[in-house]
C-alpha cells in the first residue's frame, strides 16, 4: 500500500509512520516530493490488519492499496521514469539511447581491445563481454573467469568505456562487481532469487534479462527482488522468448517495450543479437526496438564471427556495426530520441 502524507508533513510525522510500518514487519520506502511525501509499505500486505489504523497517525492524508504484485517496479509507488546514472552514461528517459557492444565471450586481450576501440569509434558507450559463460553443454567453453574480468577492466581503463558482464553464481558476485560497472543476470538465472538478492546488495546497476519463457509480470517480479534489496538501479533487457517459431533463435517481443513503459518506471534494453540468433536480422530488430521506445541496445560484435568461440552466427563485424549505428540515427530522431 501507499501512505500519502499531508502537504508539508513534518520529518517527525514521516518518521513515526515509517517506525509503525517497521513494527508491523513491513519495509518503508519513502519518496519525497516538493509538497508531499508518499511512503510505500513493502512486504506482505496481510500483515496490515484492520486494527492497525494508520489514519490515527498524525500527518497521514490517504492510504492507497497497491494492486500489482510488484510494488517497487511498478508505477503505483513511483510514477516518474527511473534514469540509471553512471556518470559518463545515463540510461533512461530523455537521454541518448545507450549502446552496449562487444563479443559474446572474452577470448583474449588483443581481441577485446580491438573490438572495444572499434565499437567506441562507432558510438557505443558500454563494452559487453562474457567472462563467465552459461553453456548448454558442460564441455563447451565456459569463459576465462577472473582472467576475463581483468581483461575487461584493463580495456575499460584504456578506452573509458563502461563494462557490463554476466554473473552466474552468488559466489562470484563480489568479484564481478569489483571489476565491472553493470552486473548482468542472464535469462537462465532470471528467477535465481538468491542471485538477484546478492546482486541487489551490491547497489551496482543490474541488467536483468527476461527469462526464456517468462511473462512480463514474472520478469517484473524478478526485478522486485533486486529493488527490495535496496538497489534502485535495475535495467530490464528483452532478449527474445521461446515460442514455436524456429526461423530465429528466439522471438523478440517488441510489444514488451511499450507494455513495460506503461507498467514500470524502469528503463528497458533490447538485445537483438540473442533475440534473433542471426546477424542478418540484428539491424532490422534494433531499429524496431528504437522505434518502439527502447532506452538502450545490446549488440554482439566480433572481429571474425566465423571463428568466434561463442555465438559467432549472431555477431556483427565492426564495419557492419558502424553502418548500423549510422542507420539508427534517423530512427531515433523520428521518435524524439538521439543516439
Amino acid at each position: 500500500m501507499i501512505i500519502v502524507m499531508k502537504p508539508y508533513a513534518s520529518k517527525e510525522e514521516i518518521r513515526k509512520v515509517e517506525e509503525r510500518l517497521i513494527d508491523l514487519g513491513l519495509k518503508p520506502h519513502p519518496i519525497y516530493g516538493e509538497f508531499k511525501t508518499v511512503i510505500g509499505a513493502i512486504g506482505d500486505d496481510r500483515l496490515l490488519k484492520k486494527e492497525h489504523n494508520l489514519f490515527a497517525l498524525s500527518g497521514v492524508e490517504e492510504i492507497i492499496p497497491v494492486l500489482k504484485p510488484y510494488k517497487l517496479a511498478g508505477r503505483e509507488i513511483k510514477s516518474e521514469d527511473t534514469v540509471i546514472d553512471m556518470g559518463s552514461v545515463k540510461i533512461g528517459k530523455d537521454n541518448p539511447i545507450a549502446v552496449m557492444a562487444g563479443p559474446c565471450a572474452v577470448e583474449n586481450a588483443a581481441q577485446l581491445l580491438e573490438v572495444a576501440l572499434r565499437v567506441k569509434e562507432a558510438g557505443a558507450s558500454i563494452l559487453r563481454g562474457g567472462a563467465y559463460k552459461p553453456r548448454t553443454s558442460p564441455y563447451a567453453f565456459q569463459g576465462l573467469a577472473e582472467d576475463g574480468l581483468k581483461m575487461l577492466a584493463d580495456v575499460k581503463n584504456e578506452t573509458n568505456l563502461l563494462v557490463v558482464t554476466e554473473v552466474l553464481d552468488t559466489r562470484d558476485v563480489e568479484i564481478v562487481a569489483r571489476y565491472t560497472d553493470i552486473l548482468q543476470i542472464g535469462a537462465r538465472n532470471m528467477q535465481n532469487f538468491r542471485l538477484l538478492t546478492e546482486c541487489g546488495i551490491t547497489n551496482k546497476p543490474v541488467l536483468l534479462k527476461r527469462g526464456l519463457c517468462s511473462t512480463i509480470e514474472e520478469w517484473l517480479m524478478a526485478a522486485e527482488y533486486v529493488l527490495s534489496s535496496g538497489n534502485p538501479n535495475v535495467i530490464l533487457c528483452e532478449r527474445g522468448i521461446r515460442t514455436f517459431e524456429t526461423a530465429t533463435r528466439n522471438t523478440v517481443d517488441i510489444s514488451a517495450i511499450p507494455v513495460i513503459k506503461e507498467l514500470s518506471h524502469l528503463p528497458i534494453v533490447v538485445d537483438p543479437s540473442h533475440g534473433t540468433g542471426n546477424w542478418r536480422f540484428v539491424g532490422a530488430v534494433a531499429k524496431g526496438a528504437v522505434a518502439a521506445g527502447a532506452d538502450a541496445l545490446m549488440i554482439e560484435v566480433h572481429l571474425d564471427p566465423a571463428n568466434a568461440i561463442s555465438d559467432g552466427a549472431q555477431s556483427l563485424k565492426p564495419e557492419k556495426f558502424k553502418t548500423l549505428m549510422r542507420e539508427l540515427e534517423p530512427v531515433a530522431r523520428a521518435v524524439g530520441r538521439r543516439m
